[in-house]
C-alpha cells in the first residue's frame, strides 16, 4: 500500500534529522516558504531574481514544498560563529 501525501509527508522524525531544533526547523521552512510564494508571484514579471523551488512537488503550498526541500538537503541551514556575531 502507497502512503499518500499528508500534511505530515515528509516526517517530522526526517526533518529533525536535518536541523538542530525545532525552532530552526520552523523559523528555516517559514522563510523559504515567503521566497517560494514571491517566486510564484513575480513569475509574470520576469524578474528572475527568487530562486524557484528545488523539488518536484505534488502540493502546491509553499510550506509544504519548503519542507520537502529541506528534507531533500536542498535548504540547509548554518550557525553563524560567536566570533563573527562579537565583529557586528
Amino acid at each position: 500500500m502507497d502512503r499518500r501525501a499528508t500534511l505530515m509527508d515528509p516526517r517530522m522524525e526526517n526533518l529533525l534529522d536535518k536541523v538542530d531544533s525545532k525552532f530552526t526547523l520552523v523559523c528555516l521552512s517559514a522563510k523559504r516558504a515567503r521566497e517560494i510564494n514571491d517566486y510564484y508571484n513575480q513569475l509574470g514579471e520576469g524578474l528572475g531574481k527568487i530562486v524557484p523551488p528545488q523539488v518536484t512537488s505534488i502540493s502546491r503550498k509553499p510550506l509544504s514544498i519548503a519542507m520537502e526541500e529541506v528534507e531533500a538537503g536542498k535548504i540547509v541551514f548554518t550557525r553563524p560563529d560567536e566570533a563573527e556575531e562579537s565583529v557586528k
